[in-house]
C-alpha cells in the first residue's frame, strides 16, 4: 500500500497516497476490525448493545429471573453502564442445574454463551469451596427489576410477583431454595418478612390451589413456607416438566 525506499525522491513519492486510496485503506481496516470482533466473540457486540435495550423483555427470561430471585440469586447494580445484571451461582455439586439454566438464558441471548466452569476459593478456617457461576448481561432496563426487588438494599417480594410466578419460576425456586420436609416441601424464605411470605402464599393458592402455611424458622423474624402433603401432587404436576432430573429428590421423586 505504501512504497518505501532509502531516503530520496522515490521514497518521498512512495509515501504518498491519494485521498481515494486513503478511503480504501480505511475501509479495509474498518472491515477487518469488525470481522475480527464478530467472528472471535460476537457476544461482545451483544453485550455493548444490551445496555441500550428498550421495550419489554422476553416473558420466559422474566419468569426465570423472578424464580431465581425468590431463591439465593441476586440483582446487582453496576456502576459501569449504570445498569443491572443478575448473578447466578451454585455449589459445584449442583453443576447440572446451573449449566441447564445457563443454556436457557444463553439461548435467549441474555448472557455470554461461554460455558461456566467450576472454580475454587479459600474460605475462613482454610476450607476450600467449589462453586460455579455466571452473570447475565448488564441492562439499564433491568434497573426496574432491581427497584422492585430491593428496598434499602434488602430483598423484598415485588407487588407484581403474581404475573411472573409461573410453573418455570416455581420450579427454579424449588431447585434454588426448596427442600423435602416430611411428606411436604419447605421453602427457606428466612430473608423475607412475614408479610412477604404471606403474599407468596396467597399467590400460590390463587393461581395453583396449593395449600401452604408460613411457619417460624426457629429464629426471631425468620420464616419458612411449608407446602402441605395433600398439595404435593398438584405441585409435582406443574413443576416436574421444568426441573432438572438431579433436583427431583426435592419433590420426593428419587
Amino acid at each position: 500500500m505504501l512504497y518505501v525506499l532509502p531516503y530520496g525522491q522515490m521514497s518521498l513519492w512512495g509515501n504518498y497516497t491519494s485521498p481515494r486510496c486513503n478511503k480504501i485503506i480505511e475501509s479495509i481496516f474498518i472491515s477487518f476490525y469488525f470481522i475480527i470482533i464478530y467472528n472471535s466473540s460476537n457476544h461482545i457486540i451483544k453485550r455493548i448493545l444490551s445496555a441500550y435495550r428498550i421495550g419489554p423483555h422476553n416473558y420466559d427470561i422474566m419468569s426465570i429471573i423472578y424464580g431465581s430471585l425468590l431463591g439465593d440469586r441476586h440483582a446487582e447494580r453496576r456502576r459501569i453502564g449504570n445498569g443491572t445484571r443478575i448473578s447466578f451461582n451454585q455449589e459445584a455439586k449442583h453443576k447440572e442445574y446451573l449449566l441447564w439454566i445457563h443454556k436457557i438464558i444463553s439461548d435467549l441471548g441474555y448472557c455470554n454463551p461461554t460455558i461456566p466452569v467450576i472454580r475454587s476459593h479459600l474460605k475462613k478456617r482454610g476450607t476450600i469451596h467449589y462453586t460455579i457461576r455466571f452473570h447475565s448481561y448488564t441492562y439499564i432496563s433491568f434497573n426496574e427489576i432491581h427497584s422492585k426487588w430491593y428496598k434499602n438494599n434488602i430483598k423484598i417480594i415485588p407487588l407484581d410477583i403474581e404475573e411472573y410466578l409461573t410453573p418455570m419460576a416455581i420450579a427454579i425456586w424449588i431447585m434454588d431454595d426448596g427442600s423435602r420436609s416430611g411428606s411436604g416441601l419447605k421453602w427457606r424464605t428466612n430473608s423475607y418478612s412475614y408479610e412477604d411470605c404471606m403474599r407468596l402464599c396467597q399467590v400460590l393458592c390463587k393461581k395453583y390451589n396449593i395449600k401452604r402455611s408460613v411457619n417460624s424458622a426457629g429464629v426471631p423474624n425468620q420464616y419458612v413456607i411449608y407446602v402441605f402433603k395433600e398439595s404435593m401432587p398438584i405441585l409435582r404436576k406443574i413443576v416436574k416438566p421444568h426441573m432438572v432430573s438431579s433436583m427431583l429428590y426435592k419433590l420426593g421423586e428419587l
